[in-house]
């Protein structure tokens, strides 16, 4: 009997979906535990039962301030831009149908960075709003140029990612050497990190992260579909061109808006679909959830260990995941070989 027989009925429903809804589960446990953890660590620590407290009952103490105005919102932030990045991998790794794809690699949060940096020279993109809005224009136009020249081979979009990066990360820092004032605003945010990004209103590109993995989870079910080939999902009823088009808007506002926000953060949209690829067992639904929830963990617990590796400051959380995403992208390659590239 095929385990497709087995699932039929109820009871084989059941016994399908109970050890990934477990696995679910204990991922949200996880995530909920290493966020307390995360709201303790710093260089005034608190204890994970103040954390709770100043959570659940607000005493106005040192500690329940230090939790509730600064490591909090830093925590908030976290699980978001770790959601929407990881998200934003699985999407992109599934439409491409390429495990090497992440929106750094494909050149989509280099686009995100050129277009603030222009935005910032044309004083355009001075407030939050504006930022998001270039952030989310440039992620745009480099997924449609990249998806343009190279959607005919998986390689070649890797490459014409990396190729479109090198280019418009060039382009960007001219600029911003020969404009001061462009240069003193983009130091702030070329280098991916959650420090001080706490302070600034958060309320906007989290609203677009929520609404934009909302509408990854009801497009699931249609990439499902496409995972199995353009030609098993026409035979479906699934329309091509319109959850390509749909994935690709939902790629870029997640990447966007997490760019935006936190900076370009590499790697974690590469590192999180490939742990939750096996539980997730071919199902793109449960991959998204999944990548949901561990995508948080991970960009928190690289926040924390940016706060700890060094005894004189904090380290960007992008330098962190960059070294833990290095070793994964050449696992990734000696893993699936160029051959199935």
């Amino acid at each position: 009997m095929t385990v497709a027989g087995r699932a039929s009925g109820p009871a084989g429903a059941e016994r399908t979906v109970a050890p990934q809804v477990g696995l679910l589960v204990g991922g949200l446990v996880l995530l909920t535990a290493v966020a307390v953890l995360s709201m303790g660590v710093g260089a005034h620590p608190v204890p994970p039962g103040d954390v709770v407290r100043a959570l659940l009952d607000y005493q106005g103490t040192d500690n329940h301030v230090i939790v509730r105005d600064v490591r909090g919102p830093r925590a908030l932030l976290a699980v978001a831009v770790g959601a929407a990045l990881a998200v934003s991998g699985a999407l992109i790794q599934t439409l491409a149908r390429n495990p090497l794809a992440e929106p750094g690699i494909l050149g989509v949060t280099a686009g995100a960075g050129f277009a603030i940096t222009i935005g910032s020279a044309l004083g355009l993109a001075a407030g939050q709003a504006g930022e998001l809005g270039f952030a989310v224009i440039g992620s745009v136009i480099a997924a449609l140029l990249v998806t343009a020249v190279g959607r005919r081979s998986p390689l070649r979009l890797v490459l014409t990612g990396v190729a479109l990066t090198a280019v418009l990360s060039g382009v960007a820092l001219g600029l911003r050497l020969m404009l001061p004032d462009v240069f003193d605003m983009y130091r702030f945010w070329s280098v991916g990190s959650l420090a001080a990004r706490e302070q600034a209103p958060l309320a906007l590109p989290v609203a677009a992260i929520v609404v934009s993995l909302a509408g990854a989870l009801l497009l699931s079910r249609a990439l499902n579909a496409l995972a199995l080939g353009e030609n098993v999902a026409q035979t479906l009823g699934a329309g091509v061109g319109r959850v390509r088009a749909a994935a690709l808007v939902l790629i870029t506002l997640l990447c966007g808006a997490a760019t935006a926000v936190a900076g370009p953060i590499l790697f974690v949209g590469l590192i999180v679909p490939h742990l939750v690829r096996k539980p997730a067992a071919g199902s793109v639904p449960w991959l998204i959830l999944y990548a949901m929830v561990l995508g948080p963990v991970l960009l928190l617990v690289a926040d924390i260990g940016s706060r700890v590796l060094l005894p004189t400051g904090e380290v960007p959380v992008g330098i962190v995941t960059a070294f833990l995403g290095g070793p994964m992208l050449i696992w990734a390659v000696r893993r699936y070989g160029a051959g199935s590239l």
